[in-house]
């Protein structure tokens, strides 16, 4: 099942990329390492707080098996779900798609490519931290999404 959801993502990224597909709301990028944590928390938040006026998608330069559950758990505090989400690779069709992509930790494993809008966020990873550590980077977070949806959707 993931298998063909993550297919049916990497074909829509590479149409939007060729210009095959047009783009109807601007595509954010998330990026972490592993796809398991802070990535995963900025697409849901985004995904959430936005109402559907951006579309997004996440991925990790070293994707892990599972979304860490703390993670999940911190999500689900604020109303948000991550039932559909799982870690994915980075691919070229995924950053050529995006209209701005947020890095969270990846460093050199992110490639650069001209014409997209590229922010660094220094969040800590949320790996092994006890909860009120990852609550504290959710809100981080929550607090960088909310405003980069303002400067987007205003």
């Amino acid at each position: 099942m993931l298998t063909a959801k993550h297919a049916k993502e990497q074909l829509m990224a590479a149409a939007q990329a060729e210009g095959r597909i047009a783009k109807t709301v601007p595509e954010l990028l998330f990026v972490c390492v592993q796809n398991a944590g802070r990535s995963q928390m900025a697409a849901a938040m985004a995904q959430h707080l936005s109402a559907r006026r951006v579309h997004v998608r996440s991925a990790g330069s070293a994707p892990a098996e599972l979304i860490n559950p703390d993670v999940i758990e911190v999500l689900a505090e604020r109303g948000i779900s991550l039932t559909e989400a799982y870690p994915k690779p980075l691919s070229d069709s995924v950053m050529s798609a995006a209209d701005v992509i947020i890095t969270m930790g990846c460093g050199d494993a992110c490639p650069l490519y001209p014409g997209k809008r590229y922010e660094d966020w220094a969040v800590r990873d949320p790996a092994g931290q006890p909860m009120e550590v990852v609550r504290t980077i959710r809100d981080d977070i929550h607090t960088r999404v909310t405003r980069l949806l303002s400067q987007i959707l205003n």
